[in-house]
């Protein structure tokens, strides 16, 4: 038998023919329709899509077939479609959920099995259990159902819906696309081969904007990175056609475009904890509009501040929009966002949508008339100079995994000659200075590594933070 099958921090990912096998896609999908039946939801269906990852449309037929066999009907997507698109078409049907083939920002031999609630949003570490301990006992038994495709398309068992024209709506109901599109802001977008290709085009061509995309055409290799994920290290070329093309600013959508990164006018990547707070602004400040405010632990403490500033409350979760979108939910958040540049809004979905955070942040310099280095100038000038870098170390290429109690034995009383405020273990090893910087250590939840996470208010400060979290995983490790 392969690795148990676990949901990390949203879905089940493994490498492909390995560990994420039809087989094992097919156990999950099983599982996913007991829970079904058992929390009174499969009469109301399900949708499932997936990414542009190799064999994504095959394994969703595959997951098609169990839920056909299981007489639950299927809304079938007909090509690769972003993960937000396929969460808003399951509110939209009215539902039991969707499921989604995606391994999201992983590396080119990963895929994974991703599962939305009717909400749209990530299942709760407590639903996700069940599935678990369903899944766990499917593999040891001989009990998944299966309907050929062409069988369940016939007896109309699975039909196929296009998620793209309910999702543009959406779009245009939640941002002023026709000032967007009129505006002369020259725009460079880079889908890194995902599933986000040609969505900001489709919404804000025809106008006098100036629109440009990279990386549109589909090639699960995701050739010339390493993989489909928005940071700096991969964001080389976009950075390289901006000032090539003396664009306004980089637009970069991961694998399944529910995560965002950005590139200023001068090609320098903008911190995603700078991103998250520039959207608190936005509607805090822009748009007038007031609500709580919810972070990850990893995120920054801008936010506090503008909370502060603005007078909301400020949660803080574990990382994960499974954690994440309960709170929204119930404090009716105005934002909710987590380092890994996933951010999602309140009158939309529980979850994170990496288009409409592009669309909110064009907006922003639209309203205000700031590039985003002038954006980054004011956001200081509000809340303080902020600094963040993350360090992420592979578990198979040193013997670093941390213990942790040895670390919280090893946890220092001070860091660069700066008083240790407050130690905390809500996800990971997390330090908080008497200055508000911060150092975090923590695992991975979708791929071996080890992340430390530092902010500071000067770049330097944040390479200390670094070093001594380095430091204190190399005394740690066993």
């Amino acid at each position: 038998m392969s690795n148990p099958i676990k949901f990390g921090t949203d879905g089940w990912r493994g490498i492909i023919a390995q560990d994420f096998t039809f087989d094992n896609v097919r156990v999950c999908t099983q599982a996913v329709a007991e829970y079904l039946k058992e929390a009174g939801l499969a009469g109301r269906g399900l949708v499932i899509g997936y990414d542009t990852r190799f064999a994504s449309e095959d394994f969703a037929a595959a997951a098609s077939e169990v839920m056909a066999a299981n007489a639950i009907k299927v809304s079938l997507c007909p090509a690769a479609s972003p993960t937000p698109v396929i969460s808003l078409a399951a509110v939209n049907q009215k539902a039991g959920g969707a499921v989604i083939i995606t391994a999201s920002h992983n590396p080119a031999s990963w895929n994974g099995f991703k599962f939305k609630t009717e909400s749209g949003s990530s299942a709760s570490p407590e639903i996700t259990a069940r599935i678990e301990a369903k899944i766990s006992h499917l593999r040891q038994s001989d009990s998944v159902k299966r309907l050929p495709l062409a069988q369940a398309l016939e007896q109309k068992l699975v039909s196929y819906l296009d998620p793209a024209p309910a999702y543009y709506q959406q779009m245009a109901k939640l941002v002023d696309l026709e000032a967007i599109r009129a505006s002369r802001l020259k725009i460079v977008i880079d889908s890194m081969y995902g599933a986000g290709a040609g969505y900001f085009r489709k919404l804000l061509g025809g106008g006098t904007i100036g629109l440009s995309e990279i990386n549109e055409t589909r090639n699960p290799l995701f050739p010339g990175i390493k993989q489909p994920e928005p940071v700096a290290d991969n964001l080389t070329q976009l950075a390289d056609t901006v000032i090539k093309e003396k664009a306004s600013v980089g637009l970069a959508t991961d694998g399944d475009a529910d995560r965002i990164g950005i590139v200023d006018e001068n090609g320098v990547y903008i911190s995603t904890l700078h991103v998250f707070a520039l959207l608190c602004l936005y509607l805090l400040e822009i748009r007038g509009q007031r609500g709580p405010i919810v972070k990850t632990v990893t995120m920054s403490g801008m936010a506090y501040r503008l909370g502060e500033l603005f007078e909301v409350p400020v949660y803080e979760t574990g990382v994960g929009f499974k954690y994440v979108a309960p709170v929204m939910t119930a404090q009716a958040a105005l934002i909710g966002g987590e380092e890994s540049g996933g951010y999602g809004f309140r009158g939309h979905l529980p979850e994170r949508d990496g288009i409409l955070a592009g669309l909110y942040f064009l907006d922003l310099m639209l309203k205000t008339g700031k590039s985003p280095s002038q954006l980054i100038d004011y956001l200081h000038s509000k809340v303080g100079p902020h600094y963040y870098r993350r360090v992420d170390i592979k578990l198979d290429d040193r013997k670093v995994t941390p213990d942790a109690n040895r670390l919280r034995e090893l946890a220092p009383g001070s860091i660069d000659g700066v008083k240790v405020a407050n130690t905390d273990t809500k996800d990971g090893l997390r330090f908080t200075l008497a200055d508000n910087s911060w150092l975090l250590i923590r695992l991975s939840q979708t791929e071996p590594l080890l992340r430390l996470y530092a902010e500071g208010g000067t770049p330097e400060r944040v390479a200390g933070l670094l070093k001594k979290a380095q430091e204190l995983v190399s005394a740690g490790a066993r």
